[in-house]
C-alpha cells in the first residue's frame, strides 16, 4: 500500500523527494492507518479543491486494501 500511495502522489507533486509514507501499527479493529507527508508547498496539489483529490486517494487505497481484505485509513500531514 505504502508504494501505491507514493506512486499516486509523486505524480501529482512538484518535491517529489519530500514525499514519504508512514505506518502505524493496526488498531484493535485491525485497520492500518498510513500518514502521508509532503512539502507544504505540494499540500494544496494533493488536497485538491474540497479535498476532492485527497478523497479520491483515499478511495484507490482503500478499494486495493478490500482486494486483500485489510482495512487501511490515509491521514495528510
Amino acid at each position: 500500500m505504502q508504494e501505491l500511495i507514493v506512486t499516486i502522489v509523486k505524480g501529482l507533486v512538484d518535491d517529489k523527494d519530500a514525499v514519504s509514507v508512514t505506518v502505524d501499527e493496526p488498531k484493535e479493529d485491525g485497520t492500518v492507518v498510513y500518514h502521508l507527508h509532503v512539502a507544504a508547498d505540494d499540500m494544496g496539489r494533493v488536497i485538491g479543491k474540497q479535498g476532492r483529490i485527497a478523497k479520491a486517494i483515499r478511495t484507490i487505497v482503500r478499494s486495493a486494501a478490500g482486494k486483500v481484505e485489510q482495512k487501511v485509513a490515509v491521514e495528510i500531514d
